[in-house]
């Protein structure tokens, strides 16, 4: 690997990415907005995803390997995320067929699979993507998984690697769960305490780096350190667990998303909810990746 192009590079996955393979390769980054005090050695285009600049970055620099992160979640236009997420994609898989890529790293999420009350415990890469059922803010992201997968297998001289990662925290990464676990009153639904799985920002970005450097190939869970129950993530992570009914849950959630006040939409309450816990052992066995920090210290990272 000569050159590496990171797609989404001023967010915090992306950042951290590019920090850690410095050195190693040459790194090209693509993005929205520009990535403030970036290291010189990294070079950063402003261009949408959607638009034909792209293809022309593609052209001048001839990447080896692309590591797509550029995709958005819930707190954005419906029909703008759908375009930047799925059909942007689409065309950047089709750029890394056409200029040569040699390995293409796509993260989207264990959300994918849905948080269902029938879900077994640990599920693994052949399960089904159900979280349209429940969750549509995040269904343009079971696309986007979809789409990389139909991609892995219609070109099978690429390595291709899909990894779903469980909820990362960090002080680096801004997410929905990080903000959740944040708040110094965490709303959960009286009765329910489903298990729940957490990985570190830094341990998210070797795992990509071990991805890129096994030429992993496949569809490939990536799991942190171990699972707990929700209330006691709560607690690890020095926050206070308010239990509320559910509909009552569910109206404040509702309006305090609406209006910009909460983090979480009251469609992601089943994530609180029912266990959306997976199996990692695939994607350990194909690249011996294992995180480095342990579950209190990932907790506790998102007071940082």
């Amino acid at each position: 690997m000569q050159r590496l192009l990171i797609t989404g590079i001023s967010g915090g996955h992306g950042r951290l990415l590019a920090q850690r393979l410095r050195g190693s390769c040459e790194i090209v980054g693509v993005d929205r907005t520009p990535w403030e005090g970036r290291p010189k050695d990294i070079t950063v285009h402003l261009a949408d995803l959607r638009s034909h600049r792209v293809e022309d970055l593609f052209r001048r620099e001839r990447p080896d390997a692309v590591v797509h992160l550029g995709l958005i979640r819930h707190d954005f236009d419906a029909i703008l995320r759908h375009d930047v997420n799925v059909v942007a994609t689409k065309r950047l898989l089709q750029y890394c067929a056409d200029y040569g890529v040699e390995k293409v790293v796509v993260s989207t999420s264990s959300y994918v699979y849905g948080a269902l009350p029938e879900n077994p415990f640990y599920m693994d890469e052949d399960t089904a993507l159900n979280v349209s059922r429940h969750y549509p803010e995040i269904r343009d992201l079971a696309e986007v998984d979809t789409l990389a997968t139909a991609f892995l297998w219609r070109y099978p001289n690429i390595a291709t690697a899909i990894l779903r990662p469980v909820s990362t925290l960090g002080s680096n990464v801004q997410s929905s769960i990080g903000a959740y676990f944040k708040l110094p009153y965490v709303p959960t639904i009286l009765g329910f305490d489903p298990l729940m799985q957490f990985i570190h920002e830094s341990d998210l970005a070797e795992a990509m780096v071990a991805a890129l450097e096994r030429g992993a190939r496949g569809v490939f869970n990536v799991v942190g350190p171990g699972a707990v129950p929700l209330g006691v993530a709560i607690r690890e992570a020095g926050g206070t667990a308010v239990s509320l009914p559910e509909p009552l849950a569910l109206f404040l959630l509702d309006r305090l998303f609406r209006y910009g006040w909460f983090p979480v939409p009251a469609d992601a309450a089943d994530f609180v909810k029912y266990p959306c816990t997976i199996d990692g052992r695939r994607f350990r066995e194909a690249t011996g990746f294992t995180p480095l920090l342990s579950l209190e210290e990932t907790l506790q990272s998102v007071r940082i």
